[in-house]
């Protein structure tokens, strides 16, 4: 016998409805990491159309910060 999808444990749901790809970096388990190759050339292009300077030995979590503040500001936002 089959159970209702209401019976089942679901993986990637969330309680208050958000989007489950979008968590907060603060909760990240390897946000304290050290900045990815691909975060770091990502990062580098929105600083330098925003004319900002970025420290280079930021972290994984501070990264992703930094890209989503720098993504509306110069309009890169993907929304």
């Amino acid at each position: 016998m089959s159970e209702s999808n209401d019976d089942r444990e679901m993986l990637g749901a969330t309680s208050d409805g958000a989007d489950a790809a979008q968590k907060d970096p603060s909760t990240w388990v390897t946000g304290d990491e050290p900045i990815t190759a691909a975060q770091r050339s990502y990062l580098d292009t929105l600083a330098r159309e925003a004319g900002e300077e970025i420290p280079a030995d930021i972290t994984k979590a501070e990264a992703s910060e930094h890209i989503e503040r720098l993504q509306q500001k110069t309009g890169r936002s993907p929304q």
